[in-house]
């Protein structure tokens, strides 16, 4: 008989709104550090901000917002990246009652203007002078704009100078006037389809999940009798950095806020700040698995660290089977092994994210299964979770003592998840949006009876365990008939460190494609170990051979896991990533599959033509399996 899931604590429904427990803590608990900042951002030194002096910052510029004009129900939106003035002018305005309309501050003019037009903004708060122009260049077509603050030119201190003479009393009365289902935030979505929307996300809405992960799950985020720390680099502009904020500060955690996420600058604030649990997306954990690799082969340890990375894959896998029910748990030549590398190894990992980080969680799409059982190997369990904005983030979440890798865990506690004939997911439960604003039709499309359908499909176990298997709309059909879900592949094809973005492609093809784009840092890294001897055209025809081959290698891995008929028979290296400027990515950096294809509709053309000339000619080794398979370099 299997165990069951702890039970949880039952979590008593919130009250009031979000800015309440930063008042609470500071009652409570005045010395207690809620927030982290650094005097510029090369600085090893982080400065702690008290529960006390966050409120009092909160109240001075609730009342400078006050001064201001700005009233309950009014939306004030926020354009800048995840630095302390966000969370601070979050908590004064929805101390005020106002809506927060978050914006990426990579934001397009067009974006810009129709999100603040949108969402009838009445102010704007941004970052430096580039945004301040992208926003003045839409003020005429946005009559209910009246003010833009800028961050880097003192706004927060304007307001707090403006306010002065307003009594705190005020802010008090406003504060207290906040109901639990009042609006918090307006999020909009990625607009990966179309115009983004705007979901209207409740007080409650964000409290819910948050209590309950708090509730669950706290005692994961540090060792007992220690504060756990967080380090925010994600865009709060983001419901999943939303969350997030939210979850630190009512829970009493320490965040410090990292605004440049470079690769550089990330790894110097992890070392310094030392978060005690890590949150990020799957394109990090990703990357930073990339950066292990590419360190230890620079050093000429690239082997070792291979066969450290297999047992840690191994020992994670052992350990699922016995937490599961379903094995003994890890032999002794494989505990001897792990304890070999733990030693040699897996600290040293460990310590590239500041050395005291045990668990972390992975959101914004699904975690590659081996990924996951890699960081837990090592020492890091990555809590798989999913939610998407229209759920105020978090829907499901693993089960402590019953993890399971490759799926997203199970409903949170007072989540109702059920999956439909087609395979969409439907939620219902305390975190699901009320609705589009300004859109009545969009709004009832998606909340059907109470149920939400989000689009994305999936499948429950008989625990209860959810797995996603892709996006209703980005399901290809071949002129066979064949219906592929191109997630899977595109994230397995990710995993090679050469690979950066995949684009599964084949609606209306007599078979599945893909387009790729290269890992610019680990192909430089690449071609430093190839052969240098040779003149130069030889080398270059070598390496190009060597890179195909490579390619055509971690194509046939992503096969590996799926039909014959799902498989990619066929496949086209660009030579510039998907990029913001160029309208591929959406803010939030997720592909825009509709514009990439047009966009390169020519060369999607041109690969299949080539396929279709070559016939039946010479297949790849590594491809052989899979019937036809051609690769196109360009």
């Amino acid at each position: 008989m299997r165990d069951a899931a702890p039970p949880h604590p039952m979590v008593p429904p919130p009250t009031g709104g979000l800015a309440d427990s930063v008042f609470e803590t500071a009652a409570l608990d005045p010395t207690r550090p809620l927030l982290a900042r650094r005097p510029d951002t090369t600085s090893s030194v982080w400065e702690h901000v008290s529960a006390l002096e966050l409120r009092d910052e909160v109240v001075g510029l609730a009342k400078g917002l006050v001064a201001c004009g700005i009233s309950p129900g009014h939306r004030v939106a926020v354009m800048a990246r995840t630095r302390y003035e966000w969370t601070a002018l979050c908590y004064a305005l929805w101390a005020v009652g106002a809506e927060v309309v978050p914006i990426y501050p990579t934001s397009s003019r067009e974006q810009v203007e129709w999100i603040l037009g949108d969402a009838g903004c009445v102010a704007v708060v941004v970052e430096d002078e580039q945004s301040v122009m992208t926003v003045g260049s839409v003020c005429a077509a946005l009559p209910r704009l009246r003010h833009v603050w800028q961050l880097d030119a003192g706004a927060l201190e304007e307001l707090a100078a403006r306010g002065r003479f307003i009594p705190q009393a005020t802010v008090d009365s406003l504060r207290r006037i906040v109901l639990p289902d009042s609006t918090a935030v307006v999020a909009y979505t990625s607009g990966t389809t179309g115009r983004p929307l705007g979901c209207a996300l409740s007080h409650r809405n964000l409290a819910s999940p948050c209590d309950t992960l708090l509730a669950g799950w706290g005692q994961t985020v540090a060792p007992p009798g220690e504060q756990g720390s967080v380090l925010a680099f994600l865009p709060f502009s983001h419901v999943y950095g939303l969350m997030i904020q939210t979850l630190c500060v009512r829970g009493g955690l320490l965040m410090g806020h990292q605004p440049d996420v470079s690769d550089e600058a990330l790894t110097s604030a992890l070392r310094s700040f030392r978060p005690t649990y890590f949150y990020a997306v799957p394109s990090v954990f990703e990357k930073i698995y990339k950066n292990f690799l590419r360190t230890a082969q620079q050093s000429g340890r690239g082997a070792l660290f291979e066969r450290a990375a297999e047992t840690a894959r191994d020992f994670a896998a052992a350990c699922e089977r016995q937490r599961l029910g379903e094995g003994p748990g890890p032999g002794f030549d494989l505990r001897l092994q792990h304890a070999l590398y733990e030693r040699t190894v897996y600290r040293r990992l460990r310590g590239a994210l500041g050395g005291r980080v045990r668990r972390a969680t992975s959101g914004g799409s699904t975690l590659n299964r081996e990924l996951s059982l890699f960081y837990e190997g090592i020492g890091i369990y990555v809590h798989d979770g999913y939610g998407l904005t229209e759920t105020s983030a978090a829907v499901t979440m693993q089960p402590l003592g019953r993890e399971k890798s490759g799926t997203v865990g199970q409903a949170l506690p007072g989540m109702d998840i059920r999956v439909a004939d087609d395979g969409e997911i439907l939620v219902r439960g305390p975190s699901v949006f009320q609705g589009y604003v300004g859109n009545e039709p969009a709004s009832r499309a998606a909340l059907r009876g109470g149920w939400l359908a989000t689009g994305d499909l999936g499948r429950l176990d008989p625990e209860g365990y959810l797995t996603i298997t892709g996006r209703k709309k980005d399901i290809i059909v071949t002129s066979s008939g064949k219906s592929v879900a191109p997630a899977a592949l595109e994230h397995r094809l990710r995993m090679h460190p050469l690979i950066h973005q995949a684009v599964v492609v084949g609606d209306n093809r007599p078979c599945v494609g893909a387009l790729i784009t290269l890992d610019p840092d680990f192909l430089t890294h690449w071609r430093a170990h190839q052969s240098p001897q040779s003149d130069a055209p030889s080398r270059e025809a070598r390496e190009e051979n060597a890179l195909r081959e490579e390619i055509t290698r971690a194509v046939a891995a992503a096969n590996s896991a799926v039909s014959r008929s799902e498989s990619i028979r066929l496949f086209r290296v660009l030579p510039e990533s998907f990029d913001l400027a160029s309208g591929l990515l959406t803010p939030s950096m997720k592909l825009r599959r509709d514009v990439i294809v047009r966009t390169y509709a020519l060369e999607i053309d041109a690969m299949y033509q080539a396929r279709s000339r070559a016939g039946r000619t010479r297949v790849p080794d590594e491809l052989t399996a899979w019937d036809e398979a051609d690769n196109v370099f360009r």
